[in-house]
This record gives C-alpha cells, structure tokens and sequence, in this order.
C-alpha cells in the first residue's frame, strides 16, 4: 500500500505557508499556521516527511509551473542514450534524442526545479528535527538524508556543479541558491547523508527508505567514485536479503514483490496520486504521440541478447507496426487492448510504480565492484551473480570470464528503459564512444558537452550574474 500518498501536501509547498490571495478567503481568517509552530512534534513533522515522497512522486499535470518529480526522468536520462527516442522528433523532446537541448527546454527545467523541491522538503524535516522524539527524530533523518542523496546524485550526475544547499534558506541567500559548488564537495555530501541513512534506517515499506536502499544507493554512488571495495562491500551485505522474481514480467506487475529495494509509489485513478509517464509511452493515449519509444538498435539488441526479457521489455506497436513500444510500464498493466489504445481505466491516471533500485542492479553491480575498472574477471563470487541475474532471462549457459562489455550489456538487457543506461555509459568510460556512434547512425551529432544538460536560463536569470552556464549551451 501506498498509504503515504493520501494525505494534503499543501502546507509544505515550495512557497511554504504564503498567504492565499485574498480573493480565496472569505471571510478573512483570524489565525495562521507559521512554519516556527507548526513541526512541533512526531505527528507534524511525519506530514513533512510524507511530502518528501510526493514531492519525489511529483503531480500529474500538464502545467509547466506544476513540478513533475520522477515523471519526466526518461526525456533527461533514456532519451539521451541509445535506447528510446521519440515517435515524431517532434518539439521539445525531440531534443534529447538528437542531442540539441537548448537552456530554454521546459522538460529540463522542470526536472531541475522538481529535485530542486525535494531537497528543500528534506531540509524541512532536518532542520526541525529537535522537535522530534528521540525515537522518531532518527528515522526521519534517515529518511530525509536518504531523500536529499537521491536527489543530488542525480543532479550531480546530470548537471555536473550545481547549488549545494543543505538547510532552509531565504528567498534572499542568493550565494548560497545559485553559486555552483564542485561536484566532489557534492558527492561528500551524498556519501555522508546516506552512510547517516544506513546508520539509523531499518527494513520498511518498499516505498519510502531503508538500511538497504541507501545501501544499495551508496554502493552505485562508490562505483561512480571509483571506490570498488566500499561498493563491494555494500553489494554482498544485500546478497540474499532479496531475491529474484522467477517471472521478469513480474517485477514490474507484481508491485512489492521481493525484488524491489526502493520504488516511488503511484495509485491508479486520483490526478493528484498517479502518474502519466505509463502514457506517454503509448501512442496516443497519453499527451503526446509517443516518446521513449525504442530505437532500432535496443530493439535489435535485445532481440540478440535479452532472452525471455525481451518480450518482458519492448513490444511492436499494435496500432503502428512500425514503431516499438517500451512494455515495463504498461498503463496499469493492461495491454491496451487489439488497438494498443483501449484501456479499462484512463491511461493517463496509471498506478504503476517507477522502480528505483532492485536486486537485479545490486547483484550487476556486485559484479562491477570486483572487475574495479579492469576489463576482465573471472572471480567465482561474479561469476555467481552474473549467472544469477543471466538464468533468470533463460541464459543458463555457464560463463567463466566477464569482460567489461559483456557486463554493460548485460545491465543494457536487464535494465533497459528504467532510466539506467545513460548512467551506465558515462560510468562505465564509453558514453562518448557509444553515443557519438549512435549519433552518426541517426542523422545527429554529439560532442563531450553534451554529456550535461544545460543549468536552466530561468535560473541563470534569476541569479543576476551568480551562477555559469555549462560549456556547450
């Protein structure tokens, strides 16, 4: 159960407890809630904590000022990537897969002010966490610590140097809102954040954190560092406090099955507790006419090397044979009948998770912390969870060596179209190698620069000469 989505976020808002324009409030109220008394105790702050998860969520909206959360992560990581692209290379989404993205890019913007929000709801429960319970106060720094982590390792990773605020901060701090800090004074705030998590989270719901969320977290972020023992470590900690689903189309239907470590939470039908990114893969059932659509080369690829996951991945699109569909995230699960567009409930108020970490990507990344940056092992404890994650897509043959590329293809067929593979190429040293190739073979060309999204002009302007832009945009 999602039980953590229906409460009302409203008090915890970016523009947190602003008065209403009067217009609205009839007759005047005669009191207010100030931000000073409200996080009095366990039951108030556990409202703010709450709104760390909907703010990862996002909202279901098409309004531009509204922040989106996860459900726009696919245009800034897997349409950057070889993977997906859009039907029509239409507008701005168009951008991501021809590799033109330009400061002004609304999708890009939303993104980053959305993350943006999530850091500022956990700083909100961490700097109030005084008021707390002894008991309590630890869990919700754990949980707020882990929120912060998630969100800066993906800005880090998308924007290179970006702000670095770790507590509120008023309207009027601009040094500390828009001067960029250095990645690696980022990244020890990441590491420090989530080692905090780890430290005071427990098991829990696969919905909000846990001691092994920010396990494996810490463990993608230590490979991203280069730090293979730390990851190492992390990796064979969780061995075996989860397992496989036997059935890989399980994973994605069989919502908190065993596999799952962390997923944002959706509930099908209400706009403000679902999501509409299931949609927007389909043709025409969602706000646009298909993006992350699958490209020639995923397809091709997994056809090769996917095994009984390819079915489970992609399929041809029923009402446009030409053109292949991303299948992981089906609207509600439904096939969407003969025509590909008759759903039994509105497609664009899906209740599918979006599946952040699971036992898959740890048992690959167990493999990846012992090669350390080498191109080959042949390590018994990697070859079992290379195996592991291979007999489960059918690929029982026994390997006895794994080379670099064959890990990075085999995180390419397990985890294609969750938003991993452009992180991968860029991890793995070959996002310049590969992307520039795709680039050639779509009619489109790609240089280093783009290897970062441009920081948003919205909010090069707001700085007033405070903040650079990245090199290239």
């Amino acid at each position: 159960m999602k039980q953590f989505r229906y409460i009302s976020f409203a008090i915890i808002a970016l523009g947190l407890f602003q008065s209403c324009d009067k217009e609205f409030l009839e007759p005047a109220p005669q009191t207010a809630i100030s931000i000073d008394s409200y996080f009095a105790d366990d039951e108030q702050i556990e409202t703010a904590v709450l709104g760390i998860y909907d703010a990862m969520q996002g909202i279901n909206s098409t309004s531009p000022n509204d922040n989106r959360g996860i459900q726009q992560e696919f245009y800034v990581t897997e349409m950057r990537s070889d993977n997906t692209r859009t039907k029509n290379q239409e507008g701005e989404a168009a951008q991501f897969e021809s590799f033109t993205i330009t400061p002004n890019n609304g999708i890009v913007s939303n993104y980053y002010s959305s993350t943006y929000n999530t850091i500022f709801r956990a700083n909100l429960v961490l700097d109030n966490l005084a008021n707390a319970s002894d008991g309590a106060s630890a869990i919700f720094e754990g949980e707020a610590k882990f929120a912060r982590a998630y969100s800066y390792f993906n800005l880090v990773r998308l924007f290179g140097d970006v702000p670095l605020v770790d507590r509120v901060i008023g309207p009027l701090e601009k040094e500390t809102s828009f001067v960029r800090v250095a990645s690696e004074t980022i990244y020890e705030l990441i590491v420090s954040d989530l080692q905090t998590a780890i430290a005071n989270l427990g098991s829990a719901d696969y919905t909000k954190a846990s001691k092994g969320a920010a396990q494996a977290l810490l463990a993608k972020v230590y490979l991203t560092l280069g730090n293979y023992t730390a990851a190492q470590g992390l990796c064979e900690d969780l061995l075996g406090q989860y397992a496989l689903e036997t059935n890989f189309n399980d994973v994605f239907y069989n919502e908190g099955n065993g596999e799952i470590i962390f997923a944002i939470g959706f509930n099908a039908g209400l706009e403000s507790d679902s999501q509409d990114f299931s949609a927007e893969f389909m043709n025409g059932v969602g706000r646009t006419v298909g993006v992350n659509y699958v490209t020639l080369d995923a397809a091709t690829f997994l056809d090769a090397n996917g095994g009984n996951r390819t079915l489970g991945s992609y399929r041809i699109d029923p009402f446009q044979p030409t053109q292949r569909q991303v299948v992981k995230y089906l609207p509600n699960g439904e096939d969407g009948g003969a025509d590909g567009k008759t759903f039994a409930s509105d497609a664009t108020l899906s209740g599918n998770d979006w599946i952040v970490l699971r036992y898959a990507d740890v048992l690959l990344m167990h493999v990846e912390a012992i090669l350390a940056g080498g191109e080959t092992t042949s390590d018994l404890a990697a070859l079992n969870s290379f195996q592991e994650v291979r007999n489960r897509a059918g690929l029982t043959t026994a390997v006895s060596s794994i080379s670099k590329q064959d890990l990075l293809n085999e995180r390419r067929a397990e985890l294609a179209f969750e938003n991993q593979r452009f992180f991968d190429l860029v991890r793995f040293g070959v996002a310049q190698e590969v992307l520039s190739a795709h680039a050639t073979a779509t009619a489109n060309t790609f240089s280093g620069t783009d290897l970062l999204l441009p920081i948003p002009q919205r909010e090069i302007n707001l700085s007033q000469g405070l903040m650079s832009q990245n090199p290239g945009y």
